[in-house]
């Protein structure tokens, strides 16, 4: 356990000796005079009681826990790699409750103007007509959706989840830097924040009285399980798919909060309900928490081009049969160009003025309005974008724009002619400077904060903190984004009084009630099945690559006609034998990523941390493994690997249906690479050592010896891996088993009669059990591979199309 001891104020100065504010710009750590601030006292003394070698292990633990839990963002652009470790800066921005409570209060009020705003853009349209609104501002942004216009949310809200990216100017004052109300990313990374901090400060962290999220999440989904129409039916969050940079936030979320994570394809609209095509048949869901942006999610009635929606979603809506979280059309309010009237619109609408005013923006659509930005020609300066700048001090030249550069008429004139039709300009604002660990040492850097807002049945609340977002450098303070190079902080409330934990659990003493299984998408189901056939598939290549290089390190490749028929066997699958590392192995290992990759709220921390290390350490070993005994040594390491991947999922997994297809793509894919292998080396004309080659790849050498008392031949090793059902390996084995899952399946037996699938995977296995070495012959094999190809379609057009 970490502990504090009080500080000569001399160990603190030590430990501060070389951090020094950006002058301008305000601090949070040190105040006007150099002190620290009482709400950083307790962190900052436990810091600086550390040495610097004490705290690089400490912050290792968190940055520890995040590469173990697989979370990175995707960066669009990158040639090299498109997945990034997530940047966690592990000194946390601290704010005191009572500060907080204030910012709470003001954002709640911004919340509630937008939801006003919203209702009348599509509704009565009076902040328009009646001169508040100027119409080329709504008409003009193509997130305001004509065809939502009078379609009322089902639950009386637009709004249900929005965040706020606020910032510390220099005045001390918090300001609104930006409207979030599309689909708001970020807080599944803000509890992963919180989670990395509980590692790298165990201990001091649980007496901080840090105020914990959790009550934030358990809140808004018992809020949106509020919303359901009907007790059996779901809520989902709806993505766009692992192709999205912050698909993991979505995956993260939907396994902390128990909800379905669904993609377009996912969905289907019946009679006016959505519902969610499984393998069950289509099931009803109500409630939607939409992370994809509003264009993209109906091509029938707004982006004809989109793949990633579902086609009539908007007739649902309009049925009113199921909440969407937030309505489409919210991220009309994102626009610049909408803060310029805020604070107008709060004083029309509520009568009190903005509780935290927004940077000051100016719409430049009217003739009036050019004038007067070229009238202030030398007050202002043009960024990045084009986006026009007018610094809150006149000899300051960093804003959230990005470099500045000064502006003349000319340049006016050529911004105001290239802008179209969202003329909008803001002042610069200095953010304040919170401290960051860099090389041994803490550093100031500008930062800004996400903070996060859901509606329950009490109201509008607000996550605790949110999470901090920190510049790359004092010299760029503008880079506040992770795409410009800048990091991400834990951000920790405060409180004065002990704080007591909560959990997303529910709890109580309500009567016991086992739920029934949730249902599974047929494309999850489709994911599942394929995951099993891949990594099966990568562990046959890696056992016949092994017994490749084996055989070439320890025989002559000329006098010995097994390896030529074997790499010929290799070459005929896709597989090199002129590389230690074959890329078909990694292509197959990327297959069997890619398809978890889709179910990544369906797997736990632990399965894709080992799935993820053993494609880490192909790539690894391609750069440096040769032929023959390396490459056989780096096989058995694989091997050992993959295992146990699979060992701790089928260990692991719950056995529901998701099981079930997994397994049954393993069974099919080992029972057919099994009868392959029979027809080419337990035939009568393979080559001297064909048998022996057969039991190894079969994992079945000790099984042998102990179950026969005669030489390996071709009658014992047709026996052993095609016909003894006792055998894990064999292909009688796989059948059963694969009889077994689909007797278990949706739909496999009604009434008392078996499915055709059923039915077909039943004289499968009457076919095989009737067989004997003898008849088990080249045609035979042939007969059974086409009827285990045969079955593997039916299962994918039974339960997956």
């Amino acid at each position: 356990m970490i502990t504090t001891k009080p500080l000569p104020d001399s160990s603190i100065g030590d430990f501060l000796s070389g951090y020094a504010p950006i002058p301008g710009a305000p601090d949070e750590l040190l105040d006007a005079h150099g002190s620290v601030r009482p709400v950083w006292t307790d962190l900052i003394t436990h810091l600086a009681s550390r040495s610097s070698e004490q705290l690089d292990a400490q912050f290792a633990r968190g940055a520890s826990y995040l590469r173990e839990a697989g979370v990175f963002y995707r960066q669009y652009g990158d040639a090299d790699r498109s997945e990034r470790d997530w940047p966690l800066s592990p000194v946390p921005v601290v704010i005191s409750q009572d500060e907080w409570t204030e910012i709470e209060s003001g954002l709640r009020q911004r919340a509630d103007l937008l939801e006003t705003v919203l209702a009348d853009l599509y509704g009565d349209n009076r902040l328009t007509r009646d001169g508040h609104l100027p119409a080329m501002l709504v008409a003009g942004n193509p997130e305001w959706l004509r065809p939502m216009v009078g379609l009322r949310p089902a639950s009386g809200r637009y709004l249900h989840f929005v965040a706020f990216d606020i910032g510390r100017g220099a005045d001390g004052r918090w300001w609104v830097l930006g409207d979030r109300t599309q689909a708001p990313s970020g807080s599944g990374y803000a509890l992963e924040n919180r989670m990395a901090s509980t590692h790298s400060f165990a201990g001091f962290y649980r007496n901080a009285n840090v105020v914990r999220v959790s009550a934030f999440f358990k809140a808004f989904r018992d809020g949106l399980n509020r919303l359901r129409k009907e007790e059996d039916s779901r809520v989902g969050i709806l993505t766009p798919g692992p192709m999205n940079d912050v698909y993991f936030e979505h995956a993260y979320i939907a396994r902390y909060l128990g909800m379905a994570l669904l993609e377009g394809e996912d969905l289907t609209v019946i009679d006016g309900q959505l519902m969610v095509r499984t393998i069950s048949g289509p099931q009803p869901v109500s409630v939607l928490w939409r992370r994809l942006d509003a264009n993209w999610a109906d091509p029938m009635e707004l982006d004809e081009t989109s793949r990633l929606g579902t086609p009539g979603l908007l007739s649902a809506l309009r049925a009113g049969t199921v909440h969407m979280v937030n309505a489409l059309g919210s991220g009309v309010l994102e626009a610049r160009a909408f803060m310029a009237f805020l604070p107008r619109l709060c004083e029309v609408l509520t009568g009190k003025p903005l509780a935290i005013p927004n940077i000051a923006t100016w719409w430049c659509g009217s003739e009036a309005e050019r004038a007067h930005v070229l009238a202030n020609a030398g007050r202002l300066m043009i960024g990045p974008a084009n986006s026009l700048h007018m610094p809150l001090e006149p000899d300051r030249e960093t804003s959230l724009g990005g470099e500045l550069r000064p502006a003349s008429a000319g340049s006016l004139a050529e911004w105001l002619e290239a802008s179209g039709p969202q003329l909008v300009g803001q002042e610069a604002v200095t953010l304040s400077t919170t401290p960051v660990w860099s090389e041994g040492r803490v550093v100031p850097r500008p930062m800004s904060i996400r903070v996060f807002m859901a509606r329950t049945p009490s109201g509008w609340q607000v996550m605790p903190g949110g999470y901090g977002r920190i510049a790359a450098s004092d010299a760029d303070p503008s880079a506040v984004s992770l795409s410009r190079g800048g990091s991400v902080a834990d951000v920790w409330v405060i409180s004065d009084k002990p704080v007591i934990g909560e959990s997303i659990l529910e709890s109580g003493s309500g009567e016991f009630g086992r739920a029934q299984s949730g249902w599974l998408p047929s494309r999850a189901a489709d994911n599942l099945f394929w995951l099993g056939r891949y990594v099966e598939r990568a562990e046959g290549t890696m056992r016949l690559l092994r017994a490749y290089h084996g055989r070439i390190n320890e025989m002559s490749e000329v006098s010995t006609p097994l390896i030529p028929s074997l790499a010929s066997y290799l070459e005929a699958r896709g597989i090199s034998t002129e590389d230690g590392i074959p890329d078909a192995l990694i292509g197959e290992l990327g297959a069997a990523t890619g398809s978890a990759n889709r179910l990544r709220d369906r797997f736990s921390i632990d399965a894709w941390a080992s799935l993820a290390d053993l494609q880490k350490t192909v790539e690894r070993m391609s750069k440096s493994v040769d032929r023959g005994d390396d490459a056989a040594v780096a096989m058995g390491v694989l091997l050992r690997k993959i295992t146990g991947f699979s060992g701790l999922v089928h260990d692991n997994m719950y056995r529901f249906a998701g099981w079930r297809f997994l397994s049954l793509g393993r069974a099919l894919e080992r029972a057919i690479s099994t009868v392959h292998l029979l027809q080419i080396f337990a035939d009568p004309i393979a080559p001297e050592g064909g048998l022996d080659l057969c039991i190894e790849i079969g994992d079945s050498v000790m099984t042998h010896r102990r179950r026969y008392s005669v030489n390996i031949n071709r009658a014992t090793v047709t026996d052993l891996l095609g016909l003894d059902p006792l055998n894990p390996r064999s292909v009688a084995s796989q059948i059963e088993e694969i009889v077994s899952h689909i007797n278990l399946l949706p739909g496999a037996g009604e009434a008392g009669r078996l499915s055709p699938l059923a039915k077909a995977a039943l004289r499968l296995s009457t076919d095989i059990s009737v067989h004997t070495p003898e008849t088990l012959d080249a045609k035979a094999l042939s007969t059974l591979a086409a009827q285990i190809y045969d079955l593997s379609n039916d299962l994918g057009e039974t339960y997956f199309n």
